[in-house]
């Protein structure tokens, strides 16, 4: 069976921080119902209501829409609550107070509640309402601060990690607490601040700070010449390959493959701080070798030798790379307006648990079904909702 089957969560998230929580979730094998607005839904979904940002981060999700702004809205959710083991928001700060749909009402619903929420700052402190996106996030936890080139600016990293790394640590966070309840029978709330969550992505880059005394700087491309970008054979954006030469044996194995086993004894390169001393003299043998290459041939020579390297893929090569392809990560699924799209799965592989992908859904698409699922009304009784405007689907 899948590993979370019958874990229920009310999931009431935008964008991206809280949905790649739920799709994780999901992904896992627990029911995940997505409460929006309607006629406009989650923000993500953009102008059309399908955007390609919203499908992916959607996937395995049913939706329903509420208008909680309508005291009959505010009052059905509330209704859901005691059929749902997990309830997660990540909307701006104040708009579940204003909702009056916190941690205290659930709980007096639903006892064994777990209460989640992902806030850019925290729920406390001198910034806690402040708005925060995800590049905010990343700016406010320092990894602007270690990207660009070493006498650049800062500059902003492409990853969403402020959002999706947010998400995925909160996911482990419910699965936690959903295994401490089925020992305690106890709900709890989580709270996940995205400034706090980002900095385990940089715990790394703080090892060199004496313990907060100085700050990391920026390195561009590499720190060293066996650490670095080059370009190569093709001259497109990304015809690159990034290698990782980290030890003396790799230091050996990458002149043995570029034939130019003279450099290892070169004086100019024999140790580590050599090469980085000689840096841009390095950089140029180097880099001639890769210039003649394309960069899957560059990689393919590399890695056989045994040095740590990678052809530097651009977003459209992962939906067509003959690795991931083979190893099923890439998912056709049929979507209701897009049609056959491809989705880039779930990395995690489990022997006794497997979840087949579903594409997202469409606004209130699920309405009646989990309205008539969770209070039993009648078909005629979740019709009125819906004439009502309480529901849209």
């Amino acid at each position: 069976m899948p590993a979370l089957d019958g874990l229920r969560i009310l999931d009431m998230t935008q964008y991206e921080a809280g949905t790649a929580c739920t799709q994780c979730l999901a992904w896992l094998g627990a029911d995940v119902v997505k409460v929006e607005p309607p006629n406009t839904g989650d923000p993500g979904r953009g102008a059309t209501g399908d955007a390609e940002y919203f499908v992916v981060w959607n996937s395995n999700k049913r939706s329903i829409a509420i208008d909680l702004r309508n005291p009959s809205g505010r009052d059905l959710l509330l209704q859901m609550v005691p059929h749902y083991d997990v309830f997660i928001e990540n909307y701006g700060p104040g708009v579940i107070e204003k909702l009056d749909i916190g941690y205290d009402v659930m709980r007096e619903l639903n006892p064994s509640i777990i209460y989640a929420r992902i806030k850019g700052f925290g729920l406390d402190g001198p910034w806690s309402d402040f708005k925060c996106y995800d590049m905010v996030a990343q700016a406010a936890a320092s990894a602007f601060s270690i990207t660009g080139e070493r006498d650049g600016p800062p500059m902003r990293p492409g990853p969403t990690t402020g959002d999706a790394g947010t998400g995925v640590q909160m996911a482990l966070a419910i699965a936690a607490a959903y295994v401490q309840r089925l020992r305690t029978g106890k709900g709890q709330t989580i709270e996940l601040s995205m400034q706090e969550a980002m900095t385990y992505y940089l715990r790394t880059a703080t090892a060199g700070t004496r313990f907060g005394e100085v700050p990391t700087p920026r390195t561009g491309n590499g720190r060293l010449p066996t650490m670095s970008l080059y370009p190569c054979k093709g001259g497109g954006p990304n015809d690159y390959v990034f290698i990782m030469a980290v030890t003396p044996r790799m230091w050996e194995a990458l002149c043995q493959v570029m034939e130019r086993e003279d450099l290892i004894k070169d004086p100019r390169f024999e140790h580590q701080k050599d090469r980085l001393k000689n840096f841009d003299a390095l950089k140029a043998e180097i880099g001639a070798w890769a210039a003649g290459r394309d960069k899957y041939q560059a990689m393919r020579e590399l890695a056989n030798s045994g040095v740590p390297a990678s052809a530097v893929l651009d977003t459209k090569d992962l939906y067509d790379n003959p690795h991931l392809t083979e190893r099923g990560f890439v998912h056709e699924v049929e979507h209701a307006v897009h049609g056959k799209i491809k989705l880039l799965g779930w990395p995690a592989r489990m022997s006794e648990s497997s979840v087949p992908i579903r594409a997202a859904p469409q606004l209130g698409q699920h309405s009646r079904e989990v309205i008539a699922q969770d209070l039993g009304l009648s078909e005629s009784a979740v019709e009125e909702l819906v004439k009502d405007g309480v529901i849209g689907g």
